[in-house]
């Protein structure tokens, strides 16, 4: 194998191509990624919201302007209206100053023949008047301005629809409201937007092992990870999370908490209990509990123990218990499948190339995410970037020091220094 995909090709996996020893069975990340969006169904269910409460909401269809942006013709700066027709022969012209227009005022105010109107920015335009002339380009002396030049037709005038169209797209369905999809919606006096209901998130996590952070710990506790950053991560707008702690690795118990949890939940999420030995259960739960299994090992490091199904109406997620695994695989496909419960159309991690600034001899066979730093731009304008250490499977403190995963495609056993590849930021910060 050589690492030619890595430097030509960025965007290739390689998953479906090469096993690595003992791999049997793993199905290729970009698989595992569309058997779970498969699963997920956008939520059906709408409501109708003030625009102020609905920041950060999921579109539930297409937004069109009821009204055309700039919404009258208005002045784009301080200055002085005019009437070309006033400027007759050659230059320079006095024109008197017959008022003010100011923004708010009703723009009905008669313009006097042979005179000009003081304007000022964003002031409706007063009728017969056909240009603005900015008030650095005349000389006022008392009540009169003097002009040099004569203004071309509608010169700093910003004419009604000349943004927006009546009928015009603002937004599309699927788009989550921002602060600049706000603003738009706010401009062309959207006061309400129906939006897709909040997805429902059932959370819990598996392990005996498992405490809250800041209890005491017997021997061999440790404190559980994993609840915090998923909490942390489904804190969002369009998603309305339960948290139903951790439980130890009972099997009745576990099963229990899974039916409970599908009763009223779009998507199940646990971590820990999925991998092959005695003590993980959740593979054989979620079939004991009615559901089933699509994906149960994806061809990705960290993170390959992972399970994707269905129980009753929800999508089943099922976590590595390894926070960085745990992380990783909620990062590439967890996050994913989320989203696409949402009905969110721009879901799709944002990934750009970045060129290699470290050397790694690997075994090829599974697409490894690695937590690295950003570096500066070369000559081209792209980033290098540069991996902590070499394993990371275990080490949590390497994700909070990264900016996001550099992914090498799974067939490439050799990343040398200036190769391209593929990264996957961080949105936390």
């Amino acid at each position: 194998m050589t690492s030619l995909p890595a430097s030509t090709d960025p965007f290739y996996c390689g998953c479906e191509a090469v096993s690595g020893p003992g791999d049997d069975g793993l199905l290729s990340v970009d698989a595992a990624l569309k058997r779970g969006l498969a699963l997920a169904r956008p939520v059906e269910e709408v409501e109708r919201l003030p625009l102020d409460r609905a920041h950060g909401r999921v579109l539930a269809g297409e937004v069109r302007a009821g009204v055309p942006l700039p919404l009258f013709d208005s002045s784009a700066m301080d200055g002085y209206a005019v009437r070309r027709a006033d400027l007759g022969g050659e230059g320079p012209w006095w024109l008197p100053v017959a008022g003010r227009v100011a923004a708010g005022d009703a723009g009905d105010r008669k313009h006097p023949a042979g005179a000009a109107m003081r304007i000022f920015t964003g002031a409706p335009i007063p009728p017969g008047c056909d240009a603005v002339v900015m008030q650095e380009a005349v000389r006022r002396q008392g009540n009169a301005i003097r002009l040099e030049r004569r203004p071309a037709p509608g010169d700093n005038i910003r004419r009604a629809g000349e943004d927006l169209a009546v009928g015009a797209s603002l937004l599309p369905a699927g788009r989550r409201i921002g602060p600049r999809a706000a603003g738009l919606l706010a401009a062309t006096g959207c006061g309400t937007v129906t939006v897709r209901r909040r997805v429902r998130v059932a959370l819990f996590s598996t392990g005996s092992e498992l405490r809250s952070p800041g209890t005491p710990l017997a021997p061999g506790q440790v404190w559980n990870a994993n609840r915090s950053h998923l909490t942390g991560s489904l804190d969002l707008p369009w998603v309305e999370l339960t948290d139903m702690g951790s439980l130890p690795d009972q099997p009745g118990l576990l099963r229990q908490a899974l039916e409970r949890a599908s009763r009223g939940a779009d998507l199940v999420l646990t971590t820990g209990g999925v991998s092959v030995s005695e003590e993980d259960h959740m593979p054989a739960v979620l079939r004991a509990a009615g559901g089933t299994l699509h994906v149960t090992k994806v061809a990705m490091k960290p993170g390959k123990p992972l399970v994707i199904g269905r129980i009753g109406s929800a999508v089943y997620l099922g976590l590595p218990g390894n926070p960085v695994s745990a992380f990783v695989a909620w990062h590439v496909i967890g996050a994913r499948i989320a989203e696409a419960l949402g009905g969110i159309a721009e879901g799709a991690p944002r990934r750009f190339i970045v060129r290699a600034g470290f050397e790694r001899s690997r075994e090829p066979g599974r697409c490894e995410f690695l937590p690295a730093r950003l570096g500066g731009y070369d000559g081209n304008g792209t980033r290098s970037v540069e991996i902590a250490a070499a394993t990371v499977s275990h080490r949590v403190a390497l994700l909070a020091e990264a900016d996001g995963l550099v992914l090498i495609p799974s067939d490439t056993d050799r990343v040398r220094r200036g190769d391209m590849l593929e990264f996957l930021p961080f949105q936390d910060r």
